[in-house]
């Protein structure tokens, strides 16, 4: 299929505990079994600290590389600190990480960014950095509303730097923040460089991520509205009963999708 999408595994696709026990290794290669192009690497899902040496990132990344897939480097940290700030230190050692790793995008949290973009600041940091800075939405108010999105990239729009980072769209996360997938879809496909795969389910505190249908109307709207040829990322959990299969099932469905 000429226009399939690109599909990732996010690690934690396989279960935060089953990663953290055995290793991102182990699951890269369930990646690729199930047909996967790329593999999601999450800081907060390594066992130890010591995984996140740049000896160890570059072991990992040499056998992701062998067995034919990219990757992404994810962590926890957010981009802007309370008051708009940028935090410089999280960026410099998330791009060190990713660095070390070989990814192609790091990914972090957009956290409280305010009305500055300090993209100068951002720019400098990425000079001569071969990997793609994207941020995320989240699930909080902070870091997970639309407007600050928009704001965002007005903002680096109005300091010149337009193209400094891009935006990793996470597709279920917005509910938690009340907002219309669709609606931020709309607004934001120009900026979106990867799709995290998701739905919600449940209401409030109850609320947990899961697998989009086949006959999801309101997913099969959000994909459409974004871009095809970015790379999509599944986050939600496979079955624990069938990994392989339901893993291979869900690459083959997403990327026809």
């Amino acid at each position: 299929m000429t226009d399939a999408a690109e599909i990732a595994i996010v690690a934690s696709a396989f279960g935060a505990d089953s990663v953290r026990t055995a290793g991102h290794r182990k699951w890269a290669e369930a990646s690729r079994r199930a047909g996967a192009a790329g593999f999601e690497v999450r800081r907060e899902l390594f066992g130890y600290e010591a995984d996140a040496a740049p000896s160890r990132l570059r072991e990992l990344g040499k056998q992701i590389a062998e067995l034919g897939l990219w990757s992404v480097y994810s962590t926890p940290a957010s981009l802007y600190m309370e008051g708009g700030r940028l935090d410089a230190a999280a960026l410099r050692l998330a791009l060190d990480e990713a660095v070390a790793l070989g990814a192609r995008l790091v990914k972090l949290q957009l956290g409280a960014f305010a009305r500055e973009a300090h993209c100068h600041a951002i720019a400098a940091q990425l000079r001569g950095v071969n990997v793609r800075l994207v941020v995320e939405n989240g699930q909080l108010a902070q870091g997970g509303s639309l407007s600050q999105f928009v704001g965002l990239f007005d903002a680096l729009k109005r300091e010149g730097h337009a193209d400094v980072l891009g935006m990793t769209f996470d597709v279920g996360n917005w509910a938690w923040c009340g907002v219309s997938a669709s609606d931020a879809a709309a607004a934001l496909a120009p900026y979106v460089e990867y799709v995290h795969c998701k739905v919600a389910v449940g209401e409030g505190a109850r609320r947990f991520a899961a697998a989009p249908t086949v006959d999801d109307a309101r997913f099969a709207d959000v994909l459409r509205r974004l871009p095809r040829h970015v790379p999509r990322g599944i986050e939600f959990p496979f079955d624990a009963a069938c990994i392989d299969e339901d893993a291979a099932r869900r690459v083959a469905w997403l990327a026809a999708a």
